[in-house]
């Protein structure tokens, strides 16, 4: 009987076809135009899990508004280091998807990236206290100083007429506003991004493709099993550099990989709940991104907020 199994070799290996895996790949043929790259989904299409528009916030993470990175000490103290470094960074990302849309790299970006004001609000006497200290340890940095801050409750209901609709004005409640907020379409992003990449040469895409097992050999390089699930037949690729990109299943991979960094990992289910507004009347009084507090003890990701998205069009 023959051998049937296909058998490829490539610079870097790519798992997972989101936003990450479409970023590094732009990067790496930027800084060596020669390297080679293949690219695995599991899915029939980039960037339909995590990366997809209905299943992360979009707020493009610039720490404006999400009170999580900014945490209070034993003495009352606010530590603005986390959030000045995640702003840094996003201004990065800013830079860098500028720089493809000047180089024609992508397209449109008006159908990746807005502009939306981030909003924190919070009520009650400590939570007010908190976020006018945060806001004076954010305002003295040059990322943060067009930050707004307000305990007046009509400039709130301006600033977020849904939010405030139905609130007693006696109430004490705070906010802050940064104008230049984005709301960034990941999906469409990456899917942008790899039209362009998937068009250089030395680049593969393979959709329907599931890595079942790695192992680096001693020379350091990797060899890596795929299953091709729409017909069965195996893959094995060699290449010099692994990146994990797959999402919920890239603890499983990691672990597989039996390196150390894989060690002292532990993963758990997550689960939210979002709810979709499809009536014009209640959107037309909500274009902004607000954030809330999450209750004591609660996980960075349960912060309730409430976000106008840009999505196809709509």
């Amino acid at each position: 009987m023959s051998d049937t199994t296909i058998r490829s070799n490539s610079d870097v290996v790519l798992i997972g076809a989101g936003i990450m895996s479409a970023t590094l790949g732009l990067i790496l043929k930027e800084l060596q135009p020669d390297i080679t790259i293949d690219i695995y989904e599991r899915l029939d299409s980039a960037a339909a899990e995590s990366s997809d528009a209905w299943n992360n916030a979009g707020t493009g993470h610039s720490a404006f508004c999400e009170l999580n990175y900014t945490p209070e000490g034993a003495d009352g103290s606010i530590d603005p280091k986390k959030a000045i470094s995640i702003a840094e960074s996003f201004e990065v990302s800013r830079q860098f998807w500028a720089y493809l849309v000047q180089q024609e790299k992508v397209s449109a970006p008006e159908n990746f990236i807005k502009r939306i004001p981030h909003i924190s609000f919070v009520w009650g006497d400590k939570n007010v206290e908190y976020l006018t200290k945060r806001y004076k340890a954010l305002q003295a940095n040059p990322l943060f100083k067009d930050m707004q801050f307000s305990t007046d409750f009509t400039e709130l209901k301006k600033w977020m007429p849904l939010v405030m609709e139905g609130r007693k004005n006696a109430e004490k409640v705070a906010g802050t506003t940064m104008s230049i907020g984005t709301d960034v379409n990941f999906g469409e992003l990456t899917r942008n991004m790899f039209s362009h990449l998937t068009k250089m040469e030395g680049v593969n895409m393979y959709f329907h493709h599931e890595v079942k097992k790695l192992r680096q050999r001693e020379n350091k390089s990797w060899r890596i099993k795929i299953t091709n699930l729409t017909d069965g037949t195996i893959r094995k690729a060699y290449t010099k550099f692994v990146f994990i990109g797959a999402g919920g299943g890239s603890l499983p991979l990691l672990e597989k990989a039996n390196i150390p960094e894989g060690k002292g990992f532990g993963g758990f289910p997550v689960s939210g709940q979002w709810l979709r507004c499809t009536n014009p009347e209640v959107i037309a009084q909500h274009e902004s991104k607000v954030y809330g507090k999450a209750s004591v003890g609660a996980p960075p990701m349960s912060v309730p907020h409430i976000d106008s998205r840009m999505i196809n069009g709509e």
